[in-house]
């Protein structure tokens, strides 16, 4: 019996020896290199070699602080990554200083022009998670704001820029909001369209910092397999369209026109334009557009055919098509709808087309990328929509001084992001002393009010649930989690699809899920060993402690001393007289509660409020837990402001 019990203890002690590791594994995550993990990338770039990655100290500290010598060793990096030009040279200190300066002048410019009041700057508490929201879709991890307000205030907003751009959760979230304009949401061919390769590849080149102009290209003349070249993905997800087994050209014209050139010419596929809505040609002799501005863009595209294992390789393949009020089908040659001259005549029609795209004096694509780059940052476009910028209406003042300094730059969108992160208008206040109008946020006087779109709802809620930020040194079980959960929340919810920026009511049923849904009621679980309930429960000193990190967590911001009180208050036990409310004495059920004081006590009162307790009481729990319900379903939350 005795030797039966020996093996028992010995198969117990060597299944704790391997599930110890395995769980330590799956609950904190490995470093790379034997480093800590979730360490932040702020090494500069370089156009020789992909970024270089400098990494800080993280050890492991409860939610209260962090220690010296990770400001320390994090310190030389950042400063590394503000002081040094970045991939094209473009982005030091003080030429960004310059172009901001020139941006803020053009926008005051149109302030005073229309006579309208400006907002006051917001905290950095508030712009911090506008860049957050802007360039991961998360909201702030309480992690990152400890280690924030360890360095000195002026430093924190562009520290934390620097941080942001070099974060790996920017690549993939800025990649898939590309992915979306280049080739929508849905998966597309199964066979012949690739959208997860495509999408990593898109990361890879903002990881890198790649120009824009030279991506234009590259999609425009990808030719291969599209699992060999992902590029090759931006054709075939025209593919099973019209002609089967071969890419699309009227998608891909319309897709051009859209991502590329910010304009609408879709309608001219059918008919010409008759109400005035597409205006074309030169700038000294604009026009209405007809059917052949069309089909001439989709011509460049005729050649790109499909060839089984070659994958998508140059033909001659004239491009027909038969036009309003034609008996028959005609051969449509290559033609653009504008800037003729600077259309080379040598190379293939997709090499002819790249080049004119990207020419330098070929304004309308810089212009379509600093709207979107805009709105990413803002949440709404500068104009009427991100892919409607018209030829015969001026571009928005900021829009005009962006893509003068986008084709300077050589296409940098890293630089462009620092001019519109460090303005004067995604620093002011949403909220003013004067009433705001929507021509106060039209002209960006005031930052917008824009709602959270269904995946920054989502990755927002899961964030808020945890410490540390989640990204791909995490955990594996966090990391899988945030998938999951995200998937689950947006089959559910429903996705915004290829129209992100198309601001929607919140639905009844939509709010019912935030309400009730699975997702918000398990990442607020106190039970859950992971979940920043748990840790803020125990790791937090004092009850005032407690409910500033849940702010913190969730809202982003500390709570002002009216919220401080009312949910302190509510951290007290029930006086040893009975289950009373504060300020109820035994045998007096009637009495009112006393309200939310300073904690001070008087005869024959409780004291009503504790901020020094150090003990974590089931109230307390259950307080913190219903805390993070209440913030994740206000207003506040599912609104970046």
């Amino acid at each position: 019996m005795f030797r039966q019990i020996g093996l028992t203890l010995k198969r117990i002690a060597l299944l704790a020896m391997v599930a110890l590791p395995v769980f330590g594994f799956l609950a904190s995550g490995l470093g790379v290199n034997g480093e800590p993990p979730n360490s932040l990338h702020v090494a500069p770039v370089s156009n020789a070699a992909r970024p270089g990655v400098a990494r800080a100290d993280r050890s492991e500290q409860g939610p209260r602080g962090e220690s010296a010598e990770r400001e320390a060793a994090t310190a030389p990096a950042v400063e590394a990554a503000t002081a040094q030009a970045d991939s094209n040279g473009q982005s030091t200190d003080a030429a960004v200083r310059r172009v901001v300066e020139r941006l803020d002048q053009s926008l005051a410019e149109s302030w005073r022009a229309a006579a309208i009041e400006i907002a006051p700057p917001a905290d950095w508490l508030t712009v911090c998670r506008r860049l957050s929201l802007a360039l991961v879709g998360t909201g702030v991890p309480l992690e990152h704001f400890r280690r924030l307000e360890s360095m000195p205030a002026d430093r924190r907003l562009d520290v934390y820029l620097e941080w942001l751009l070099h974060d790996s959760r920017h690549h993939d979230y800025w990649g898939e909001r590309f992915t979306r304009a280049f080739v929508g949401a849905e998966d597309g061919p199964f066979i012949t369209f690739r959208r997860r390769r495509f999408r990593l590849w898109l990361s890879d080149a903002i990881a890198a910092n790649r120009p824009w102009d030279q991506l234009v290209r590259e999609l425009v003349t990808a030719r291969g397999l599209a699992t060999d070249r992902p590029e090759v993905n931006f054709l075939t997800v025209t593919m099973n369209s019209s002609e089967p087994d071969q890419p699309n050209p009227i998608r891909l014209a319309a897709k051009v026109s859209r991502a590329m050139l910010g304009l609408r010419i879709d309608c001219l596929q059918c008919h010409d334009d008759f109400l005035g809505n597409v205006t074309l040609g030169e700038p000294d002799q604009l026009r209405r557009g007809t059917q052949h501005d069309f089909h001439g863009l989709a011509a460049f595209f005729s050649a790109a055919r499909f060839s089984g294992l070659q994958g998508i390789r140059d033909t001659e393949h004239p491009y027909r098509y038969q036009f309003l009020d034609t008996d028959e089908e005609v051969e449509v040659e290559p033609r653009v709808p504008w800037g003729q001259e600077w259309l080379p005549s040598n190379g293939t029609d997709r090499e002819r087309l790249a080049a004119w795209l990207t020419h330098p004096e070929n304004r309308q694509v810089a212009y379509s990328l600093a709207s979107r780059i805009w709105a990413l940052m803002f949440g709404r476009p500068a104009g009427e929509a991100v892919d409607d910028m018209p030829l015969d209406s001026p571009a928005p003042p900021a829009i005009a001084v962006l893509a003068d300094e986008l084709v300077r730059s050589g296409y940098d969108i890293r630089h462009l992001i620092r001019l519109i992160a460090r303005s004067r208008a995604f620093r002011l206040d949403s909220a003013a002393d004067f009433e705001i109008t929507a021509q106060h946020e039209d002209l960006g006087s005031v930052f917008p009010l824009v709602r959270l779109r269904p995946e920054q709802l989502a990755t927002s809620v899961i964030q808020a649930s945890r410490l540390k930020a989640i990204d791909r040194d995490s955990a594996l079980l966090v990391q899988f989690q945030k998938f999951i959960g995200t998937n689950d929340f947006l089959e559910r919810y429903g996705d915004s699809g290829d129209d992100e920026f198309d601001q929607q009511s919140t639905t009844i049923p939509q709010r019912l899920m935030m309400l009730n849904g699975e997702l918000v009621r398990e990442q607020g679980r106190r039970e859950a060993i992971l979940n920043a309930t748990t840790h803020i429960n125990l790791f937090s000193l004092t009850d005032r402690d407690a409910i500033d990190n849940i702010y913190l967590a969730v809202l982003n911001r500390y709570p002002d001393e009216a919220e401080r009180e009312l949910f302190a208050a509510r951290v007290v036990e029930p006086s040893a007289a009975g289950d009373k409310a504060p300020g109820q004495a035994a045998g007096n059920e009637n009495a009112p509660a006393a309200p939310p004081g300073n904690g001070a006590t008087s005869a024959g009162r409780q004291r009503t409020v504790r901020l020094t307790s150090s003990t974590s009481t089931p109230r307390r729990e259950r307080l913190i837990e219903d805390l993070f319900w209440v913030l994740i379903n206000s207003s506040e939350f599912a609104w970046n402001h």
